[in-house]
């Protein structure tokens, strides 16, 4: 896709593209490491268990060459022969398939983690077309191959060649020995010897592991378009998310104006914003926000208020104070409940003027109590 657009693979890839290569059975695989890793636990184990291996061996053979034509010719001895072997070196070799087979799990699990895909067990045409398996040999992964191979061949040929050099003597006086005693020097020989070949393979595992998730990374680079793509198919397109977020807007600025002729009272700026507060005389809670707003907003706000006999009042510290603390259905901080109780005894002692007469109330809105915490220059 990328070669075909031109468009150059610059991008990381995103943690969707990661996961759906992980579902298709592509992460990163070292098969040196894993192979080194298997090479030192069956060296190791060997050391642990080799003796007591070649032991049960023995002993296994030597009961197989001691049995009688009686027993050859009797199927339930014979079983029972067979059986009898198993249980001679079935602990010990298990013990020693068990290091093995558990080398064989941890070592690749270290690198990109255990994972099963029934995905990469399906049979893909593709990969039977000999053009592209000959491009795939001829290739940069088949050159880094080759290299990898050439690499290991020459440093397995080098530390073999230092070892036997450096073991020249010892070797020379095995055959002075008893053979019992050169039999079990030999091996003591040869697994120090197999070991520290399986180590020196070491080297090449630590290159390749480090190259091994560079390139499952750089395999798996995105184009700035399957970026943008992605990023539609995960999220949505962005015109269509805005429109809905405007929508949105437009829907709660809606339902905000239906509650605005329910307050008791409208605090403005005058003209920038504009705070609706309702207060139910009958509950045990603050007053609460019921509209907010700026400019336009708050115009609309004032308008709709001003149609529905809301008292309006004219405080731009508490409007300001309010606006930047309290948001849409929330309660006033604590903070301004002085504030607010005097701009609300104001107003329900205005209502009462203008029903009953009397002393016109007055409010000094310049004195209204705010903390200097919830103050907005």
């Amino acid at each position: 896709m990328a070669e075909e657009s031109g468009q150059e693979k610059s991008e990381q890839p995103s943690a969707k593209r990661l996961t759906d290569a992980r579902e298709k059975g592509q992460v990163p695989r070292s098969k040196e490491f894993t192979t080194v890793i298997v090479l030192i636990a069956s060296a190791v184990g060997m050391m642990f268990l080799g003796e007591r291996m070649i032991q049960s061996i023995a002993n296994v053979m030597n009961v197989s060459f001691s049995v009688t034509r009686k027993e050859i010719f009797d199927p339930a001895a014979m079983a029972q022969h067979f059986l009898h072997s198993i249980e001679i070196i079935a602990l010990d070799l298990g013990s020693f398939l068990a290091i093995t087979v558990l080398a064989a799990l941890i070592a690749p699990a270290s690198i990109g983690g255990w994972n099963f895909s029934t995905q990469a067990m399906a049979v893909k045409p593709d990969k039977l077309d000999p053009l592209k398996g000959l491009k795939r040999i001829l290739g940069p992964q088949g050159l880094i191959e080759l290299v990898k191979a050439l690499a290991k061949f020459f440093l397995v040929g080098i530390i073999s060649t230092l070892l036997l050099w450096s073991l020249r003597d010892q070797l020379l006086t095995l055959g002075m020995q008893e053979v019992d005693v050169a039999m079990a020097s030999l091996g003591s020989l040869v697994l120090w010897v197999f070991l520290a070949i399986s180590s020196s393979l070491l080297l090449i595992a630590l290159i390749d592991v480090p190259f091994q998730h560079w390139n499952h990374i750089r395999q798996l680079k995105m184009t700035k378009q399957e970026v943008k793509d992605e990023s539609k198919e995960t999220d949505g397109n962005p015109e269509l998310k805005g429109r809905i977020r405007r929508m949105q807007v437009e829907l709660s600025q809606q339902r905000m104006m239906q509650d605005v002729p329910q307050a008791d009272v409208i605090i403005t700026n005058p003209t920038h914003y504009a705070i609706a507060l309702k207060y139910e005389q009958s509950g045990t809670g603050a007053p609460v926000v019921v509209a907010k707003g700026a400019d336009l907003i708050a115009q609309h706000i004032r308008s709709v208020g001003d149609a529905n006999e809301v008292p309006i009042i004219s405080a731009p510290p508490l409007t300001r104070a309010i606006y930047f603390s309290t948001e849409l259905g929330e309660e006033i901080p604590a903070g301004l409940y002085i504030a607010i109780a005097q701009i609300l005894a104001f107003v329900f002692q205005l209502r009462r003027y203008n029903n009953h007469g009397g002393n016109k109330p007055q409010l000094n809105t310049e004195d209204l109590p705010i903390p200097d915490e919830l103050k907005q220059d």
